[in-house]
């Protein structure tokens, strides 16, 4: 775990860091193949910058109101007490704030209680440092938008989303690794051989003294599924994938974009069954990601099958002294 890069005169957060130099390599990358193909490089960077700034707010959005933290945010501004509090661990009470600063579970000690709470924030949900965001809010946010976007450019749809297909894959392994250095998304208790330790005060290490599961005193977390090094594997896989078969030339339009959607998909949908963040449950089963996968996965699959993209390209006008 490695939260932020050091550069003597400012501090870079990992995740961002990695995050955005991931998916600015993705958008000069399909701007430099849609060029070789003949698509207009302009509108590709447009779109590739309007579906970045979609996908952070969409990615926030859906983290705040699906995580299962959406109470803590408003309870965070109208009263803090009611956002539950953190025990240094089993029977231990803190003492003063300094303990709970120092354990990473608060800004103040409770008293009454011995337990850390947080300070009133009404501006917490914007503070977007603070981490925070579900990939699929981003996928749903910036889809839409971009394919609005290119129909108002009158440039085909689905030409420049198989570009999105194989990019899209590439930004995320940037996107895992930043994940883990940064400690989040991490995965259930494992003695497996890949099971990685996180160290004191990580996500891993706060949530298993949450359960009570160690205590303050312990240096690192419980060995945990390395998630994040899961699934950045799995979308660096999936870019390969999409970007040979892209070489070789989709045999429909938006061909790639769909392969790409139904692979995500399939291994979300089981990697998801591996991690132990919170990540909000439905129905006592699912979580909200393995919940949004089932959709795509019928839509992606039924495309594929079918040999034509839908929605179809719509027949636009040609634009103005063309």
């Amino acid at each position: 775990m490695h939260p932020s890069f050091d550069l003597g005169f400012i501090q870079l957060p990992a995740y961002f860091t990695l995050l955005m130099v991931g998916f600015t390599l993705a958008i000069l990358l399909a701007h430099a193949e849609g060029m070789r193909k003949g698509l207009d490089g302009n509108t590709i960077l447009d779109l590739g910058l309007l579906m970045l700034v979609m996908g952070l707010v969409g990615a926030r959005v859906l983290h705040v109101i699906a995580d299962g933290q959406f109470m803590d945010y408003v309870h965070l501004c109208t009263d803090p007490s009611q956002v539950p509090g953190l025990a240094l661990g089993p029977g231990v009470h803190c003492a003063d704030a300094d303990q709970c600063v120092r354990a990473g579970l608060g800004d103040l000690c409770e008293a009454s209680s011995g337990l850390c709470r947080q300070q009133q924030d009404c501006l917490r949900v914007l503070k977007i440092w603070y981490g925070g965001y579900a990939y699929y809010g981003g996928f749903l946010a910036a889809v839409p938008t971009g394919l609005w976007f290119l129909r108002r450019r009158r440039v085909s749809m689905w030409k420049v989303a198989d570009l999105a297909g194989w990019a899209i894959a590439l930004g995320l392994v940037f996107g895992r690794i930043g994940c883990l250095l940064a400690g989040c998304c991490f995965g259930a208790t494992s003695q497996a051989a890949t099971a990685l330790a996180f160290p004191k005060y990580s996500p891993a290490w706060d949530k298993q003294v949450h359960l009570h599961q160690i205590t303050t005193s312990a240096a690192q977390s419980l060995p945990v599924h390395p998630t994040q090094l899961y699934e950045a594997l799995a979308c660096a896989v999936i870019f390969l994938i999409c970007l040979w078969r892209y070489r070789k030339g989709p045999r429909f339009d938006g061909q790639i974009f769909f392969l790409f959607m139904l692979l995500y998909a399939l291994f979300r949908f089981s990697v998801e069954f591996l991690r132990a963040d919170d990540r909000g449950e439905w129905f006592g089963l699912l979580s909200t990601s393995q919940l949004i996968s089932l959709p795509l996965l019928v839509w992606s699959g039924w495309v594929l099958v079918r040999g034509r993209a839908w929605p179809s390209e719509p027949v636009l006008p040609a634009a103005a002294g063309a």
